[in-house]
């Protein structure tokens, strides 16, 4: 399938400070990425890029096949942006709202009525489309947030912290939703919520001071044990051509750069690690995998302080 988003070489400079260092990742149609990372990694400075906030120093984006920068006007038409402090306009009434944004997106009257129409029962807005923005709870500002990012039917939606700010029946909301929304479009989605993004996110990008260091796969395991092992001085295409001819033992994701493997083995731990050595692998650490996207970013993001 092609991907709706395909970044190449992202670099972006502030001045002499380098806040995004060659950033390459694709994000799929249906899928929910999420973007990991301390303050300070990176996050934001790729979400005004990839929205046309900001233009990249150099490297490429593009949207559903059109470059940000050379055809941005191209780009934004398919996607929608709910950033992390939605400038929502207080004094205006829901579907005043909506209508303002959708003239704003160039929809046609015949359009943007049906357009309108159809976010407010994806969202279930209809209790509240007559009431005043200010008048509105969070979660359902949020909704209304999200509802003028999906007027004309965009193939990307960019959510900045969705969940900021909402209390715990608004979060399961918002995650329903986004699961929801997943079946029709791309997402791509930052959180400081670990368990949120695991939750929703198909994979998950971990950037640390301006740096891809990992692309993380979710849910990928069956029904075998999952196993995280450290190896000394190991190939990582001679380990996966190894385990390929070792029925019952994948892996299921790899931070080479640190020589670290999380595999599934049906044969539990012990038979995990009899395989690697029976490939004379060195084995330096072992240990069971619990929640591995909690455990791959404490340990890529070692040492950083908040």
């Amino acid at each position: 399938m092609t991907p709706v988003i395909v970044a190449e070489s992202l670099t972006k400079y502030y001045g002499a400070r380098l806040a995004v260092d060659g950033v390459s990742f694709d994000v799929r149609p249906n899928e929910v990425m999420g973007l990991l990372g301390p303050n300070g990694s990176g996050k934001s400075t790729i979400l005004r890029i990839l929205t046309g906030y900001l233009r990249p120093t150099s490297g490429t984006v593009r949207v559903a096949g059109y470059d940000v920068v050379t055809h941005g006007l191209q780009a934004r038409s398919h996607l929608g942006y709910v950033p992390e402090d939605v400038p929502l306009y207080s004094a205006m009434r829901v579907i005043e709202f909506l209508e303002f944004m959708g003239r704003v997106r160039g929809l046609d009257r015949t359009g943007l009525r049906a357009a309108i129409d159809e976010v407010i029962e994806r969202l279930s807005l209809g209790s509240v489309r007559g009431l005043l923005i200010s008048k509105l709870s969070r979660g359902f500002r949020q909704r209304a947030a999200i509802a003028q990012a999906l007027l004309g039917r965009p193939k990307l939606l960019v959510l900045d912290e969705p969940t900021n700010g909402l209390d715990p029946r608004q979060i399961i909301e918002v995650r329903e939703l986004i699961r929801t929304l997943s079946r029709d479009l791309s997402i791509i989605v930052t959180s400081h919520i670990l368990a949120e993004i695991e939750r929703v996110a198909h994979r998950v990008a971990i950037l640390l001071e301006g740096k891809l260091l990992v692309v993380h796969t979710l849910g990928a395991q069956g029904a075998g044990t999952r196993v995280r092992v450290r190896l000394h001085g190991a190939d990582e295409t001679t380990l996966r051509s190894f385990l390929a001819s070792k029925p019952g033992i994948t892996i299921v994701e790899a931070v080479p750069s640190l020589g670290v493997y999380m595999l599934e083995s049906a044969g539990g731990t012990v038979g995990a690690i009899r395989t690697l050595v029976e490939g004379g692998f060195a084995i330096e650490e072992v240990g069971a995998s619990g929640s591995g996207l909690e455990e791959m970013f404490l340990r890529l993001t070692e040492g950083v302080r908040q």
